[in-house]
């Protein structure tokens, strides 16, 4: 389906041909991926990195009132030489991807979870200010509504979906993270995320697990899964979608009841409206492509836990 008003800085949005919305080669070529990498990197070239993440308290609830002292930051078992910025994340714009498994294996309620999905976006997508696209994937990705602000736009983005085909969700991730969300321009901060509505069972992908979810560490995004699994009980895949979501410093949900799909979205549309940015000096940052675990620690104040992606990749020359 072609895209609509395309508002990418890919490579190809100047053209009307659809390669853009395809899935990604089995492996990127070093001429591309050296391409990834400094697209990745560009913001830690002045060695600083960006976090997202959100704080709760020993019963689960969101902590929203806490200040730059409330917290230190360990960079490879290391304290940060100092935190440069600090800020409620609500202040940021959002940039986040719909990312709906149209595969045959999700048939049974793919309507309530489209609805559920549009009811998000609405609450969610603030106009003039937060922008959001969705693809649908089933063997391939295809963007059925690229970047807007516009709810109805992207309703009729979810809607024309329909489930067909086998699953390549890894592809779906990685494509959006690379093609999508890593580059679309940008005046200022963002905090990007990914919402992934599956059942986990990936069957047709190119790439692997490990390297959708480097990607979206690489694009600093944060993925929440929500389960399509109905069987009542833990699938494999749901192990896959707990990985994902773990590794990027979102959250897994598993609605086994309709009724818990819709919560799931409302908890990440709250958790969205929850969060806190910093960017921080790492003590030794060398331009050698390493990973980095990130650490954020939450001082002055008992029982609190801090969820944020595990790491990042330094910059390589």
């Amino acid at each position: 389906m072609p895209k609509e008003a395309p508002q990418s800085a890919g490579a190809v949005a100047s053209t009307p041909q659809p390669p853009s919305n395809k899935a990604p080669v089995a492996k990127p070529g070093r001429e591309s991926a050296q391409e990834d990498d400094a697209a990745a990197t560009i913001r830690q070239t002045v060695n600083e990195v960006n976090v997202v993440f959100t704080v709760t308290d020993k019963h689960g609830r969101y902590v929203k009132d806490l200040g730059k002292n409330d917290f230190a930051v360990v960079d490879d078992s290391r304290p940060a030489t100092e935190i440069r910025s600090f800020h409620n994340e609500t202040d940021l714009p959002l940039q986040v991807g719909l990312l709906i498994d149209a595969s045959n294996s999700v048939r049974d309620r793919f309507k309530f979870e489209q609805e559920s999905a549009i009811e998000f976006l609405n609450q969610t997508v603030r106009p003039h200010y937060d922008k959001a696209f969705v693809v649908g994937f089933d063997v391939i990705p295809e963007v059925t509504q690229d970047f807007t602000d516009n709810t109805e736009s992207l309703s009729r983005g979810v809607r024309i979906l329909r489930p067909g085909g086998g699953t390549a969700m890894y592809d779906a991730l990685y494509f959006a993270c690379r093609d999508k969300l890593l580059k679309e321009q940008q005046s200022g901060p963002v905090r990007r995320a990914i919402i992934l509505l599956s059942d986990g069972d990936d069957n047709q992908s190119h790439v692997t697990r490990e390297e959708a979810i480097e990607m979206a560490q690489r694009a600093e995004v944060i993925v929440y899964t929500i389960s399509t699994n109905v069987t009542g009980s833990r699938q494999r895949g749901d192990k896959v979608l707990e990985r994902i979501a773990d590794a990027t410093g979102g959250r897994a949900f598993f609605p086994f009841q309709l009724t818990d799909v819709a919560n799931a979205f409302v908890e990440i549309q709250d958790e969205l409206r929850s969060q806190y940015a910093l960017s921080y000096r790492p003590a030794d940052l060398h331009a050698d492509g390493r990973f980095h675990t990130i650490e954020i620690l939450a001082q002055n104040h008992k029982g609190l836990r801090v969820r944020s992606r595990r790491g990042y990749f330094a910059p390589s020359q």
